[in-house]
């Protein structure tokens, strides 16, 4: 009977790195050819060295043993074996470890995915991991008109807590700011390393007092859809349903889309 391969935990990770290795040629790291080797990939000493960790303790790692790893050393791994981004993030989930560079800070989106945004035939916008609005169409700039018409660089948790309009187009206003702090604490666990995301909470929690309480309370919820109301100036009571999606390639990234919810819906 054969045996079934683990999907994750210290196995898995030892398999996938056994497998790298033996496929990555000497010549691709920068090591010279030798005819007696038995094999066309790297030894275990070779990547060990490369990766700046003892033979020993790579060994134990391959093996499958219940060893303590640190981010630090599945990054030089990952960089010694060469592994596409796809293959790094896949190697820091095995280890049960968050990748610290996975998530980088995207200053403008590509441009088939702004196309996208603007095709839309409903508020749709783009956001970064620290709620910076990189992209929204023509109906999302209706419905938050008086704040995207006039921001150069909007935010939308700025917008929840510093913008007075917020708390009149946004129906229940107290709950939903409330969840979203809650939110935005649970996806910056992510990016705890970024720079901008603790000068966002820390200019917040000086500018806002109602922020800042809500912050210290520590509470954490999942990001998740539903009904949005909102009062509009102009066209009055507006329901959606929001839905939020996460573009292939850029996990650091969000569309939320805002579909219009009729009185028969």
């Amino acid at each position: 009977m054969s045996t079934i391969e683990p999907l994750n935990g210290p196995k898995a990770l030892g398999a996938f790195l056994r497998a790298h290795r033996e496929k990555t040629t000497p010549e691709r790291v920068g090591l010279p050819h030798s005819t007696r080797r038995r094999t066309s990939g790297l030894r275990r000493e070779e990547l060990a060295q490369i990766s700046g960790i003892s033979t020993t303790w790579y060994t134990w790692i391959e093996q499958g043993r219940d060893v303590s790893i640190s981010a630090a050393t599945l990054g030089r791994l990952a960089q010694a074996l060469r592994l596409q981004p796809a293959e790094e993030d896949y190697l820091f989930s095995l280890a049960d470890i968050k990748n610290p560079q996975a998530y980088a800070p995207v200053r403008s989106p590509n441009e088939p995915l702004t196309q996208c945004v603007h095709q839309l035939n409903c508020p749709g916008y783009l956001l970064d991991s620290c709620w910076n609005m990189l992209a929204w169409n023509a109906q999302t700039e209706q419905l938050f008109y008086g704040w995207l018409d006039r921001d150069d660089r909007p935010n939308l948790l700025r917008f929840m807590f510093i913008h007075p309009l917020a708390r009149t187009l946004l129906v229940n206003w107290e709950a939903r700011a409330q969840r979203i702090v809650a939110e935005f604490r649970a996806e910056t666990s992510h990016y705890a390393h970024l720079d901008e995301i603790r000068q966002t909470v820390l200019s917040l929690r000086e500018e806002s007092s109602v922020f800042n309480q809500w912050w210290m309370q520590q509470e954490v919820l999942a990001r998740e859809g539903g009904e949005r109301l909102f009062m509009h100036p102009s066209q009055g009571p507006v329901r959606y349903l929001q839905q939020t999606f996460f573009p292939a390639g850029s996990n650091e990234l969000k569309l939320v889309m805002l579909v219009e919810q009729t009185s028969d819906s």
